[in-house]
């Protein structure tokens, strides 16, 4: 397997000739092997129906494969020409308000439209033909971004004559849609499918299970309209990897599912983007405002690694200040450093920088790059070379380190939970999040599993936290699984038809757990209910009947985790002390090894090394582990935006 290795995104169309092979040349000299080309150059590609010019961009392949730069070409699909909108006036999505969204940026389709699902096939088939066969060409990725700017759900007719054939299909007759939708309530029952109205406009809420519905026929939406440019692509290259760059926190659709026609998973990476519009609290936010909250980014490599099978990338890295959050600080400097070799610990292959120039014009020119919009060195510049030498000195390849500690995230979890949250701000990632980052904060390497998970052996420790429903694959993991599993709170309390299990929840065997969720308790977001011994309660807590061993109790004495074996129950949403402690608690029973980590320093190993990474604003020491053979990239001291690379003893 090769080194990982640094690329960076580039628009030949926004430049002059003239500069091309410069930039190319220069590209090549910071040590940038891949370029990615093409996503957002529709209109110069087909600036009329018809009317194909792909010369310029072959030649900016050419300039590229010159200086032996491997090109991901993108699919420019995400901003279709305005002929195309007037030759298909419908393909606009309609939001959840009615109001049509117009021309002017970009995503400006509807993913039902399948007028326009056939342009796109079209297009990518063209430029497949046109430059499928370029020697720099190194991978496809399919158009951009999938449902950034709130664009995987619309309401237009198009998604409501989709929508009907899509229950048709699942539900098969009318009398079962009504039957799992308990449309008997309120007298909501339909005649035919083409009665159903999309979840919008309506007096009150849709039934939970109708508005969980769509957000599965607009997940397979989006899987539909990325199979279609796949399966394009792969048959003209069967050889080169198809990608897509998905987001930070975007759940609306199911990630998993789009990937079964993806080779590699990759992320568009923005720490200080995300953290400025994330729901952290205030002073998490000021802490780390030129750094990025320290889990999150970490979390979302996990999570595409999985999603990816192994495979992924950052497509997009942050290298400066961002043009889109309220505030758009400037990253404390090495972190662009930081963040990238970051990225590779936790197994990326490719870490890419957006962009390579810092655009003089339109939407993002307030949006940095590794050039300034002079063309001198912008920090990063400087950093991404330094990244460059360091991975090629270490000499860093393999995988990340298989993890003995996993979470489980589910999407479907996450549109559950919005569409009946109980308690406002309750969601399945926050819970995720939450023992994700417990567990990180002791230098324990996790990996993210899917819902379809079938076994969990080589774990110790298995959370499935504030999951929606069980599956067969699921319950077939827990029943067959030796090691210690910590579910909840909420999990197991919705059928897939989003009703209350017969049992109750966690609606699991009582040889397994003897536990029912009698009744629910939400708290107002601004109070916490005491936990004895240390931690507090707050959101959510289950009022729970159980013959298992109780183990820790709030200070009215409701159960908050109990355990049955090696299964243990978290009947409470909690703060971060109540997560932690937890997890402290698990740790100890399974007596896992743990490392003794500064304040704001977190790591994660691969290849036989493990990358410490500081994200404090001061100077950190480090406590060489046992397992370790020694530094080779920095030391103990690690100055803040500092990494160290410790190779292990084990390492051959």
């Amino acid at each position: 397997m090769t080194s990982p290795a640094l690329g960076v995104c580039y628009y030949p169309e926004h430049w002059p000739e003239d500069v091309w092979e410069s930039d190319a040349a220069r590209m090549a000299e910071v040590g940038i092997q891949w370029v990615r080309i093409g996503e957002f150059a529709w209109s110069r590609l087909e600036a009329t129906p018809g009317n194909l010019t792909f010369d310029w961009i072959i030649r900016a392949m050419d300039v590229l494969g010159r200086h032996g730069l491997k090109v991901v070409f993108g699919t420019p699909t995400a901003t279709p020409p305005r002929w195309m909108v007037d030759k298909h006036p419908d393909m606009l999505a309609v939001d959840i308000n009615g109001r049509r969204r117009g021309f002017g940026s970009r995503r400006h389709y509807d993913f039902s439209h399948l007028g326009y699902r056939e342009e796109c096939a079209r297009i990518t088939r063209l430029l497949a033909d046109a430059v499928g066969s370029h020697p720099a060409l190194g991978a496809w990725q399919t158009d951009n971004e999938y449902g950034c700017h709130d664009t995987t759900y619309s309401y237009s007719p198009a998604a409501k004559e989709g929508f009907q054939r899509w229950l048709a299909e699942k539900y098969g007759s009318v009398e079962a849609l009504n039957q799992a939708w308990g449309n008997v309530f309120w007298s909501m029952e339909y005649n035919r499918f083409d009665q159903v109205e999309l979840p919008n406009l309506l007096v009150e809420k849709p039934t939970p299970a109708h508005a969980l519905d769509f957000r599965r026929y607009s997940s397979d939406q989006v899987s539909a309209f990325n199979k279609v440019q796949y399966d394009i692509l792969k048959a003209k290259r069967p050889d080169l990897p198809v990608i897509h760059n998905f987001m930070s926190r975007y759940t609306d659709f199911d990630h998993y599912d789009l990937a079964e026609t993806l080779d590699i998973a990759s992320w568009d990476s923005y720490p200080l983007g995300h953290l400025a519009v994330s729901d952290e609290p205030d002073e998490v936010k000021r802490q780390y405002r030129r750094q990025g909250e320290p889990d999150n980014t970490a979390f979302h490599h996990d999570l595409y690694r999985a999603v990816g099978h192994g495979r992924w990338w950052i497509m997009e890295q942050q290298p400066g200040p961002v043009n889109w959050a309220d505030f758009n600080p400037d990253p404390l400097p090495g972190m662009a450093r930081l963040w990238a070799w970051e990225a590779f610990s936790h197994g990326a292959e490719v870490v890419t920088y957006f962009r390579w120039r810092q655009a003089p014009f339109a939407q993002e020119q307030m949006h940095a790059g590794l050039l300034r919009p002079d063309s001198e060195p912008a920090p990063a510049y400087h950093e991404a070379m330094e990244v460059a030498e360091e991975i090629k000195a270490v000499g860093m390849a393999g995988t990340a380190t298989k993890g003995r500690v996993a979470v489980v995230f589910d999407y479907q979890s996450e549109w559950a939970w919005e569409v009946q949250p109980q308690a406002k701000g309750f969601t399945h990632g926050a819970h995720v999040r939450a023992v994700y980052s417990a567990f990180r904060k002791h230098g324990i390497d996790i990996d993210v599993l899917p819902p379809s998970t079938k076994s969990f052996a080589g774990y110790d420790i298995v959370a499935i936290p504030a999951l929606f429903a069980w599956n067969d694959d699921l319950r077939t993991a827990i029943a067959d699984f030796e090691g210690h599993l910590l579910i909840g709170p909420r999990s197991g309390s919705k059928t897939q038809d989003f009703s209350i299990p017969s049992r109750l929840g966690p609606d699991l065997p009582s040889n397994q757990l003897d536990l029912k969720v009698m009744r629910v308790d939400s708290i107002d977001p601004s109070l916490e209910v005491e936990v004895k011994g240390s931690g507090g309660v707050h959101l959510w807590r289950e009022r729970i009947e159980t013959k298992a061993n109780v183990v820790i109790e709030d200070a009215e004495g409701w159960p908050v985790l109990v355990n049955q074996g090696k299964l243990y129950y978290l009947g409470a949403s909690g703060t971060k002390a109540l997560v932690q402690r937890v997890v402290d608690y698990l740790i100890e029973e399974v007596d896992l090894p743990i490392l003794a980590l500064p304040a704001g320093v977190r790591c994660r190993t691969r290849d036989g090394f493990r990358v410490y990474v500081n994200y404090g604003s001061g100077r950190a020491t480090l406590t060489q582990a046992k397992d370790e053979a020694g530094y080779v990239l920095g030391g103990a001291e690690l100055p803040a935006a500092g990494v160290t690379v410790a190779r292990l003893a084990t390492a051959g």
